[in-house]
Parts: C-alpha cells; sequence; structure tokens
C-alpha cells in the first residue's frame, strides 16, 4: 500500500466518524430559502425602522 492509498483510507474512515446525525439533504429546499430570506427581510425592515442604522 502507497502513502496515498493510505491516506486516502485514513480520510475516508474519518469522513465516516465525522458525520454529526445533521438533518438530511432530502428536505424542503425552496421553503428553507424563502423563510431564510423573509427573516433576512424582517431583520432588515425592524433595524431600519428602529433607526440602528
Amino acid at each position: 500500500m502507497t502513502a496515498t492509498a493510505s491516506f486516502a483510507t485514513t480520510l475516508g474512515r474519518a469522513r465516516e466518524r465525522a458525520r454529526t446525525g445533521g438533518p438530511k439533504d432530502d428536505g424542503p429546499e425552496l421553503l428553507e430559502h424563502l423563510l431564510g430570506w423573509t427573516l433576512v427581510v424582517l431583520v432588515a425592515v425592524l433595524v431600519s425602522h428602529t433607526g440602528l442604522l
């Protein structure tokens, strides 16, 4: 086994262990984007109306 193959094997094992158990990638991406941008706009409106900027 070469050094490169050994490194690749070690890297692959590290990726398997590094899983955090977070949300899956098959969720409703469009809904998340819309809610995220809505939050950004609401914060911007709040900041501008209160004179914080």
